[in-house]
């Protein structure tokens, strides 16, 4: 049981970077500061696609550590941590796609204080990806 306590502290500390690393590229991705358009200024928008980053890091973490953990511990630790950097740079190169493909600038649109239907287009296409992933990792 001590065993099994400390893999769900080293999972979810590994975890909790990678969410923190997926909150770092899109606070990148976007104009001024994340935190900020969510808590002070209350953007509906950023929200969502922070919301749907978060959601797909955490389909592809626990994809990840349920396939893998039968190989042992260590593997299954360097396959989280493989596949979730996967994930944050995919949903990356996603987000700048749409940016490219869409009128105006995607960062700016997901993060105005209103709601702007965008942020849903990007929090899908973010889901989207981290299913892609999944599929890539499951049996």
């Amino acid at each position: 049981m001590l065993a099994s306590i400390g893999y769900a502290v080293a999972y979810t500390a590994v975890g909790l970077v990678l969410l923190a690393v997926g909150y770092l590229a899109l606070d990148l991705l976007t104009p001024g500061h994340l935190g900020r358009r969510i808590y002070e200024d209350r953007s509906v928008s950023a929200a969502i696609v922070l919301s749907a980053g978060f959601l797909a890091q955490g389909a592809i973490i626990f994809t990840t550590i349920w396939t893998n953990a039968t190989s042992g511990f260590g593997q299954a630790l360097l396959y989280t941590v493989v596949f979730g950097v996967l994930g944050v740079l995919l949903q990356a190169v996603a987000f700048l796609a749409l940016d490219l493909l869409t009128p105006g600038k995607m960062g700016a649109l997901v993060t105005e204080v209103g709601f702007h239907p965008a942020s849903l287009v990007s929090a899908a296409a973010q889901l989207s990806v981290a299913a892609i992933i999944v599929a890539s990792i499951w049996p």
